[in-house]
């Protein structure tokens, strides 16, 4: 379904305890953010990457993601979480293995949906740093890594990932629109860094809506996901879902 920024986070922070808990079974919440919203990487600092004025004039939530990477501007877009036991019996051996199945996995879908997208070969050491110290890091979109999602070129998914012991959560977002664009206006950025950021964003990135229509229903996306993944029984969830204590 769709939640704001701090409930989104909040529930897949819940479904990674559940899972270094001792919960055995592989779990996929397919999400949007409504209202639109900001997360951060687990290593950013709000204080240092976000401007405060900004962000309260325009009333946007953010929440700090449980696994890493860069900020995000969750906006005309899918979102996913996937939430796993490492081993055999999981999705994966290893963080490594599980973020290039889930890349493969990705790529078969936006395929059966006629998006034509392909895995990026990237880099092994992935995007890089997670901040600057003279100012708000790039954004998510703006660099690739190895096996997140092309579309033409550029960049169309991000996944970002966090491992608990024996447990692994994935966070991915899978654009449908330009909206991720719109995070430099609430980055610690002076107007030609906001600006020069906003292009990088747009040029780096692509949207798979052209391809997908009217329908950008999460059904749409849960049926073309069990369609590539034949195995997984899908359930819309009502409730409070992870059950949180």
């Amino acid at each position: 379904g769709a939640h704001d920024a701090p409930e989104n986070m909040a529930r897949d922070a819940a479904l990674l305890q559940r899972c270094v808990d001792g919960a055995p079974e592989v779990v996929v919440r397919l999400f949007t953010f409504e209202p639109a919203g900001i997360t951060l990487g687990r290593a950013q600092d709000p204080a240092h990457e976000l401007d405060a004025a900004r962000l309260a004039a325009s009333g946007l939530r953010y929440a700090v993601r449980p696994t890493g990477g860069r900020a995000i501007l969750h906006a005309d877009e899918w979102t996913f979480s996937l939430v796993t036991p490492l081993g055999a019996e999981g999705w994966a051996r290893t963080p490594a293995e599980a973020y290039e199945r889930t890349g493969r996995l990705l790529a078969a879908v936006f395929r059966h949906l006629g998006v034509p997208a392909e895995l990026a070969p990237g880099s092994p050491r992935g995007v890089g740093a997670p901040r600057r110290r003279d100012g708000a890091a790039p954004p998510c979109f703006a660099s690739t890594a190895r096996h997140e999602l092309l579309l033409e070129g550029r960049k169309l998914a991000g996944i970002a990932q966090r491992a608990v012991r024996d447990a692994l959560l994935q966070q991915g977002s899978l654009l449908l629109g330009p909206g991720h664009a719109g995070l430099s206006d609430h980055l610690a950025l002076s107007d030609a860094e906001r600006e020069a950021m906003r292009a990088a964003a747009l040029a780096g990135s692509a949207e798979a809506g052209r391809w997908l229509g009217a329908d950008r229903s999460l059904e749409r996306l849960a049926q073309a996901w069990a369609a590539c993944w034949p195995e997984a029984r899908f359930v819309r969830a009502y409730g409070d879902f992870p059950p949180r204590s």
